[in-house]
């Protein structure tokens, strides 16, 4: 299945990784919904988009819960991170200009296993980075942040992290690589937000507990000297090698009306949720 998924005829290929501090992870969001709205109903090919975001933390639902939330969020801004809350599963994810988001973005959600969209996505970034190491697995690392089934790590040193939006029928695989700086850096900042979070007291739901020696960049893993830019080349190499044929074309017609009515329901969302954390 996964070789049906990844070598479609065409591939669309959006860059986004260049848009500036401005460009908010809410509008990220709203643009992938509106690109698997369009993927589903065979309007768009396949496509992948790459984004970069400065300087964010996105939290997840459960995150919002914290016993003191508030003081959390106050820490993370005094960090200098903005805090955005996201309306799907997971955890809190650190966003910043040495992590490269890549979403692949796959029509028939409705014939295709959600475990295929995430295989798919492990194979990708296997043969992704095939000729710096072999040692790419898929497991959880449970004292990581935002730990899943579909933890990407080496030699059990997390650098990456997928999830799954399915948005009628097409599906948005998205996947975060830690490509330059400290994991262990960034995950310091989120072990301290759930500290402040918690402050001792128990919850219902259960937090990672996180340590920060199991997660690392690509470059501290491989030894080696990556930049996002050179990710965002070996992107664009592999779907020219994968598909007969690539197009560029950004956001059109009806996918920006998607986009526009998306974005506005996530920021309405997201200002709730602050303000339910501020209250």
């Amino acid at each position: 299945m996964s070789k049906q998924l990844l070598h479609p005829p065409i591939y669309r290929f959006i860059d986004q990784s260049n848009m500036g501090p401005t460009f908010s992870a809410l509008q990220s969001f709203a643009i992938d919904d509106s690109l698997a709205a369009s993927v589903g109903d065979h309007q768009s090919p396949t496509t992948a988009r790459l984004w970069v975001h400065h300087d964010t933390i996105v939290l997840g639902i459960p995150d919002a819960r914290l016993p003191y939330i508030s003081e959390a969020v106050d820490y993370l801004k005094e960090e200098g991170y903005q805090v955005v809350v996201r309306n799907s599963g997971g955890l809190a994810v650190v966003l910043d200009e040495g992590v490269l988001n890549l979403s692949l973005i796959f029509p028939d959600a409705k014939n295709v296993n959600i475990h295929d969209g995430y295989d798919a996505m492990v194979e990708f970034i296997q043969h992704l980075f095939a000729d710096l190491t072999n040692q790419i697995e898929a497991y959880e690392i449970t004292q990581s942040y935002c730990p899943g089934t579909y933890d990407l790590s080496i030699e059990g040193k997390k650098f990456a992290g997928i999830s799954q939006r399915r948005v009628k029928r097409g599906s948005a695989v998205q996947i975060y690589l830690d490509v330059t700086g400290s994991g262990a850096e960034r995950a310091e900042l989120l072990k301290n937000f759930y500290k402040v979070g918690l402050n001792k007291e128990p919850a219902r739901f259960k937090y990672p507990d996180i340590d920060p020696s199991v997660m690392a960049s690509l470059n501290e893993l491989l030894g080696a000297d990556l930049t996002v830019e050179d990710v965002r080349n070996r992107i664009l190499y592999q779907l020219n090698e994968w598909s007969d044929r690539i197009v560029t074309h950004s956001l059109e017609g009806e996918e920006i009306e998607t986009f526009t009515k998306r974005f506005e329901q996530m920021i309405i969302r997201n200002n709730k949720a602050l303000e339910q954390i501020h209250d």
